[in-house]
Formats: C-alpha cells, structure tokens, sequence
C-alpha cells in the first residue's frame, strides 16, 4: 500500500474538521478549526496545509459553495451529505484558489477522500462535480 502524503493526510483531518464544524452548528470555521486542532494530536508535518485549507475555506466558502451549487443541477448543498459536501469543498478551494494545486490533483485526491470516507456512490459523483467546477475554472500560472 503507497504511503499517503503530507498533503493528502492534511486532507484528511480537514475533512474530519469540516464534519465536526456542521455538526456543532455554529461560529466562524476558522476558530472552530483552532479549537479542533489544538484538542488533537497532529504531525507538525501536517498543519501547515491544514491551516491553508481551513483558512482558505474560511475566506471563500461562500464562493466556494456558489460554484458547487452551479453545478449540481436541481441540487442545494445543503441537501448533500457532510462527508459528500466536505469532501466536495476541499477539492473546490484547491481548484478556485489553490495555483500550486493542479486540478486533476484535486480531483484525485477527492476521489481518494471519497472512496474512504463516502458512500459507494460518492467517488463518482465527487468526479462529476469537480470536473464541472474545473472545466469552467481557468488554470492559474
């Protein structure tokens, strides 16, 4: 089994993050982030994507869901499942904001996100949705 990455572990955790943020319901995702972080034992390694991201989604998840919810034809995020939705929000913030991320990085490692953590119909539509939100997205340089 291929060792995961810094990255894709940071990922991870984020993930786990953004689940328990919507579940507790309330205040900024940034502060909740510290809070979560600061009660968990995290690789050093690690953090510094993990702030990006979180940081990142917390400027720009308003945008973020936006974009999603142009492609999710008759859909409201807020109708997906927080695993799908979290998932779905780390892979659109590297894609919107993240140069250094190319897209189909994104994308695989949300597919990867998925098939870990989602339902069995999840990768696909992880798939979809971001190739949607990477098509019309041009590529930074």
């Amino acid at each position: 089994m291929k060792a995961r990455s810094p990255r894709s572990r940071a990922r991870s955790w984020v993930l786990q993050i953004l689940y328990a943020w919507e579940l507790a319901g309330d205040g900024p995702l940034l502060e909740y982030g510290e809070s979560a972080l600061a009660q968990r034992r995290i690789a050093d390694r690690y953090r510094p994507y993990v702030d990006r991201l979180l940081g990142g989604l917390d400027r720009h998840l308003p945008e973020v869901d936006a974009r999603l919810e142009e492609t999710l034809a008759n859909w409201r995020i807020e109708r997906l499942s927080a695993i799908d939705r979290g998932i779905l929000r780390i892979g659109a913030i590297e894609i919107l904001k993240f140069s250094d991320v190319p897209h189909k990085v994104a994308i695989h490692e949300a597919i990867c996100l998925a098939e870990r953590y989602g339902s069995d119909d999840s990768p696909r539509f992880v798939n979809g949705v971001l190739d949607a939100v990477s098509r019309n997205t041009p590529v930074a340089g």
